[in-house]
Formats: C-alpha cells, sequence, structure tokens
C-alpha cells in the first residue's frame, strides 16, 4: 500500500500527538515495511512487502486496520474505503482541527526521525519492528488526518454532503486482545498463546489508547517486572510444572491495593506518592498462587470518591480524569473508575476494583462489564488504603462472569470461600424466584424498556417474577447516619493506616493530609475541596455513642430489616433493578451532575451483603447493567444466577470509543438546525 500526500498553500497545522490517531494492529506474518520520503515530489510513501511480493493497493489497508486511513493510487485520499474529494472533506471527516505545527513541520520530523538509520527502513516480524512501525505509520497518518483547509481556500462543491463521520479510527480490540478472561486462560491451557505475547499486547495497547489515541488514562502505573514474570510463567508451563488456574494471565489492580512490585500504591494522591510498601495484600498473594502477572495499578477516583462532595468521578491529583471508552466525554463512575475502563477497553485480561458504597458496581454498569461486590470479609481489607472497617470490600471486574467467579477463586480468602466457578450452572434460574425492586428502577424510560427486557430473560430462562413496589429504611435519618458512620470509620482506619505507611511517606494522619493538600492546593485542590476530609477530622473516635449507634442503625436498616427483610417476605431468591443510571458527562466544574438515581446498590453495600451486575444493554451507545443482590454469604448463589442471566441474555457491548453523543449520527443529524 501506497500513502502519499500533497499539501495544499493554506494548509498550515495540525494537532501534534503521534499516538493519537491510529491504533495499529500487528503486522502480518512475512510482512516488511519500507518508508521513504521523495523530496522531489514532496511526499512520504509507506510501501509493504508480503510473502506474495510489493503491492501499493488499497485492498491492503488491514496492515493498517482498522482505520483504512489511506491515498489511494489515484492520490485520492480515503477514510474506511469511502472516497473524500478534498482535504477539506478529509478534515470534515475526521472532525479534527488542531492547529499547533505545520504540515511541512512534521513531515520532516517523520523523515528525521526514522530516515536518519538508512535511506530505505525494513523492519521484519519482530517486536522491536511492530513498534517501530506503529510510530512510523502514526507519524504519516496523524499528518494526514489532522490537515484541514483554510475556509478561504474551500470549494462550495468539496464541501461534504452527507454520511459525515465524526470518527475515522476504530481503537477496538482484536485479536487475544480481545478475547475474554475465560477465553485466555483457555488459550494458555492449550499453548495458542503465550503469557508473554498477552503482556507485550496489553503494553501496547496502553501505550496506543490509554497514553494516547482516546487517552483513556485508566492506567496509573506498570509493573516493570512483568515481561520477566511472563516469561518465568511460560518457562515453567512448557517445563511441564503445575500451573495455576490463572498461570500467565496479566491482571491490573486498582491503585488503592499493595502489591510487592516497587510501585507506588496511591490511591491517586500526591500524599502517597512514595508509599512503596514491598508487600502484597493478601487478595494480591492469593492472585499470585493462582499465576497471575500483575501488569500495573489503575486510576481512581482520589481517596476511593471520599474527599469532596463536589468531586468528579474518576479523577485523581496523580492520574488525572479517567475516560469512559463507549464514549469519552461520559463519566466512568467511580472510585473504581480505572479498574472498569481498563477492562472494557481490554488493557488487561481483568482487574481488581474495591466498594465502600457502589465503587465496584456503578463504574462497572456505566463501563459494559461484570463487577462483583462479594459479602464484606470474604476478600481481606489488610493492606488496601481504607475508607470504611464495616463496608470495605476488593471485588472482581471482568467482562464476564466466570471471568469473576475465576478472580473470585483466587482472592478469596473468608471462611465461607467455595469454588465459584463450579457453581457456575446455565440452569441456576430454573424455578427461581425474583424480587423485582420497582422501587429502584428510576425513571428513564429507556433503562426502564432495557430493565423489562432482562426480567423477560429472566423468565425465558426458568425464574419467576415477585413485584416488590416500595421499600423504606427502617431507620429515621438513614442518609446522614450512613454518611457519618463512613467519616467516622474513614477517620479511625486511614489514621491507623498512615501511621504504617511506607517510609517515603511524610503524612501520618488525616489531620497532616489536610495540611498536606492545602500545601500542595495547585494540585490537589485544583478542581475541589476537601470537606469530607475536614469533617471526618472534626469526629470522634469509634467509641464515640453517636457511631455505635448510626452503625447499628444503618446495618440493620439494610440487612435485617432490608435485604433479609424484603427475601422473606417475598420468598425470593435473589434482588433484582438496574445496576444504575446511564453516565452523564463529567463536569470539571460542577463535579459529578447524576440523573435521577437507579438502582438499590446502597443496600448491599451498608449491610455488607453480596452484589453483582452484568450488562443488560445499552442506550445510544451508553452501558448499564443488572444488579442481582442477595444475602450475606449467597455470593456462589448470585455468580450463578448472574451466569444464567448472562448467558440467557448475552448484552455486553464492546466500547467505541465515540467523542460524544454527537458523534453517534443519528444524534448529529438531530442536532442539525431545521429553521431555514
Amino acid at each position: 500500500m501506497t500513502i502519499a500526500f500533497w499539501w495544499h498553500e493554506e494548509i498550515r497545522a495540525i494537532k501534534v500527538s503521534l499516538l493519537s490517531i491510529l491504533r495499529v494492529s500487528e503486522l502480518i506474518p512475512g510482512t516488511a515495511v519500507q518508508l521513504r520520503r521523495s523530496r522531489s515530489e514532496n511526499r512520504l510513501s509507506v510501501k509493504t512487502a508480503t510473502p506474495c511480493g510489493y503491492t501499493t493497493g488499497s485492498h491492503h489497508a488491514s496492515i493498517f486496520r482498522p482505520a483504512h486511513l489511506l491515498f489511494g493510487d489515484d492520490g485520492r485520499p480515503e477514510i474506511s474505503n469511502r472516497p473524500a474529494k478534498s482535504f477539506w472533506q478529509l478534515a470534515k471527516l475526521t472532525n479534527m482541527f488542531g492547529w499547533l505545527r505545520s504540515m511541512r513541520d512534521a513531515l520532516q520530523f517523520s523523515y528525521e526521525v526514522y530516515a536518519k538509520c538508512v535511506t530505505a527502513i525494513e523492519w521484519e516480524q519482530t517486536r522491536f519492528g511492530k513498534l517501530i512501525m506503529k510510530h512510523v505509520v502514526l507519524a504519516v497518518v496523524f499528518t494526514i488526518s489532522m490537515a484541514a483547509c483554510s475556509p478561504k481556500a474551500v470549494n462550495s462543491s468539496d464541501a461534504p454532503t452527507d454520511g459525515a463521520l465524526n470518527a475515522v479510527v476504530d481503537y477496538s480490540a482484536t485479536g487475544w486482545m480481545a478475547k475474554t478472561l475465560p477465553e485466555i486462560v483457555a488459550a494458555l491451557e492449550a499453548e495458542e498463546v503465550t503469557s508473554e505475547a498477552l503482556v507485550h499486547g496489553y503494553l501496547d495497547r496502553i501505550a496506543m489508547i490509554d497514553q494516547a489515541g482516546p487517552t483513556l488514562q485508566a492506567v496509573l502505573a506498570l509493573n516493570p517486572n512483568a515481561l520477566e514474570e511472563a516469561r518465568a510463567s511460560d518457562a515453567a508451563r512448557k517445563a511441564g510444572q503445575p500451573m495455576g488456574p490463572l498461570a500467565g494471565v496479566p491482571v491490573l489492580l486498582k491503585d488503592n491495593i499493595e502489591s510487592k512490585e516497587q510501585i507506588a500504591t496511591t490511591a491517586g494522591a500526591l500524599a502517597l506518592k512514595g508509599n512503596v510498601t514491598g508487600r502484597d495484600s493478601p487478595l494480591v498473594a492469593g492472585l499470585r498462587r493462582s499465576g497471575a502477572i500483575i501488569l500495573g495499578k489503575t486510576n481512581l477516583s482520589q481517596w476511593a470518591n471520599f474527599r469532596s462532595e463536589n468531586s468528579m468521578s474518576g479523577w485523581s491529583a496523580l492520574g488525572g480524569q479517567v475516560r469512559n471508552p463507549h464514549m469519552l466525554d461520559r463519566n466512568p463512575c467511580g472510585s473504581s473508575s480505572g479498574s472498569a475502563a481498563a477492562t472494557a477497553a481490554s488493557l488487561a485480561a481483568a482487574s481488581v476494583g474495591t466498594e465502600t458504597n457502589g465503587s465496584i458496581i456503578c463504574p462497572s454498569t456505566v463501563n459494559g462489564i461484570v463487577g462483583f461486590k462479594p459479602t464484606v470479609g470474604l476478600v481481606s481489607q489488610q493492606y488496601i488504603v481504607p475508607i470504611s472497617s464495616s463496608q470495605d470490600t476488593a471485588g472482581p471486574m471482568t467482562k464476564t462472569v466466570t471471568g469473576a467467579a475465576l478472580m473470585l477463586n483466587a482472592m478469596s480468602t473468608g471462611d465461607a470461600k467455595t469454588d465459584y466457578v463450579a457453581g457456575l450452572d446455565v440452569g441456576a434460574l430454573s424455578g427461581k424466584r425474583i424480587g423485582v425492586m420497582r422501587f429502584a428502577q428510576g425513571s428513564n424510560t429507556n433503562v426502564k424498556a432495557l430493565f423489562d427486557r432482562a426480567l423477560t430473560d429472566l423468565q425465558d430462562a426458568g425464574a419467576e417474577l415477585v413485584e416488590i413496589d416500595g421499600f423504606v429504611p427502617s431507620t429515621n435519618d438513614y442518609q446522614s447516619k450512613s454518611y457519618d458512620l463512613l467519616k467516622y470509620e474513614f477517620k479511625a482506619t486511614l489514621n491507623a493506616y498512615l501511621a504504617e505507611a511506607a517510609p517515603g511517606v511524610t503524612v501520618r494522619s488525616l489531620k497532616e493530609l489536610i495540611a498536606f493538600n492545602a500545601a500542595h492546593a495547585d494540585v490537589e485542590l485544583a478542581l475541589f475541596d476537601q470537606g469530607i476530609l475536614e469533617a471526618s477530622e472534626m469526629l470522634g473516635d469509634l467509641s464515640t455513642p453517636a457511631y455505635l449507634a448510626a452503625k447499628a442503625d444503618v446495618q440493620a436498616a439494610t440487612g435485617v430489616n432490608g435485604i433479609d427483610k424484603m427475601m422473606a417476605d417475598n420468598s425470593v431468591d435473589v434482588l433484582v433493578s438496574p445496576s444504575g443510571p446511564l453516565a452523564p458527562r463529567v463536569d470539571a466544574i460542577n463535579g459529578d451532575v447524576w440523573p435521577d438515581w437507579a438502582g438499590a446498590g446502597y443496600l448491599a453495600a451498608v449491610s455488607g451483603y453480596p452484589n453483582l451486575t452484568v450488562p443488560m444493554g445499552e442506550v445510544k451507545g451508553l452501558p448499564v447493567g443488572l444488579s442481582l443482590m442477595a444475602a450475606k454469604d449467597q455470593d456462589a448463589n448470585v455468580l450463578a444466577m448472574g451466569y444464567a442471566y448472562e448467558q440467557q441474555s448475552k448484552k455486553r457491548v464492546d466500547p467505541q470509543y465515540l467523542s460524544n453523543a454527537e458523534a453517534r449520527p443519528e444524534i448529529a443529524e438531530a442536532m442539525k438546525r431545521r429553521a431555514d
């Protein structure tokens, strides 16, 4: 294939980002690539050589799949195999107008960087070659796709007429990167893929779409030993050594979970930037015993979203704002934002999140994945930056329920632990009575329609539906009491954690943390305050009568008088509702602004009971899940019924990396002015 382009005198600038335009798939085995620049013709050309010979036709655009952004042999630009008649139309199709550097400078940059070594550069199918080739193609393609003509140079006949695309580049995962955790486990066992290849693939994908391109900012730190550990896993498998069920599988941890790698556990905060503890939390130790490779740490809502009432979900001082891969301007929810976005975007085979109240379930539903919040105590809280001793738990975040069960088998240590994978049964809903929490379905008509469809799927799987129209907490001032409970426990547990933090941490108490943030306000307080930290510091210890009373009241309201009572009164096996509302836009001015809430996840969160979200569809590109919750230690039953629903419905959708809602053609059309 030849990519050739010539510039118009009015084309002056392009947005500079070598890695922001194209996700390049792996080269076809046996393929070599040549990069040449012709000074006389002022053009760059990229020619592929396959085992069948040299070719320049656009039918080899699959080398640069999936963008198909190229110039054909006739010199006309093409995007996704659709011709563009001019640079103006090309610019309109790409919908990008960044005026930062001249095209000529960009071309010169590409030539100087890559043609210094040799006149014509060829790389065979090697990792080094693939990485270099990605940069070569990006240098060429971003120059094309970001170019735009000055309006005065536009001929009206050149303007796009219909079908203009808002996004050219498809960042969707392909090959092994697109597989689910169970599929990856099976492929490793069959030696169809190596752990090293998986780690390479995920690292490449992180570089291409997390650190550049859509810039998800879901991954906060990478394990420098991941490749070495992957090679060791491959060698052990080749030698016939016994392998754990997750042997060689790359996973990500939320960055409030300690691991022994020489990377800090920060909770996204500047104050914990030196928190390199060199120890594994028990859940990480369990993952290692199962053979998993810790790929790195994920970004999160700072301090697990317990810092300000005006916070932005998915923002941390160290990691910036996590982006929702389904629609980049939409809220990824939190606090396990990075874990959810990374899993949805195939940046690892699976991830681990944590929840105090909604922090696994909410980001999982809006990112379109499976998330499981276990019964509190099933997964150890040790060596996790805390909020609440009575509500905190870690849990798996994966693409499938089977993947969640595989992860939970490795992570869990509590007395109620069992084999969660063995308990999965496609017939688990047959004969079961399902409590339908209508009071928690929300007001959005599209979400309610999806919920009704999910209920039909449950019936088709053999379940009987029981309507539950209302619920009122059994204690007065439930909201204020449950909030005070968290503030009391946050002060106590964080003080204990900071007192024993790594030597590189200078703050040793909540009071010192507040002062640290104030001293670094330009970074820490740039977008919102630390009101929750300050309010927590003003409270007493855990022997305070007000705390003890609040804890007893809210746990009874959500447990014995909540989930337990609803299930007993209606003789049901599980309770269901939507997992949450549709994601709103990220708002750096007002903080999180959510629509009318859907779901009853607070009941499972405060009581400490299990809660599972499984994708139940999408509304105009935004996913939403079905929540299944039950009584304490009913984790295996919840997973089994969630699995049966998943197999019946199959509603998970892959991210589309849309810039906003207007990137959907039907919405863009509806937004047009028609008064004329």
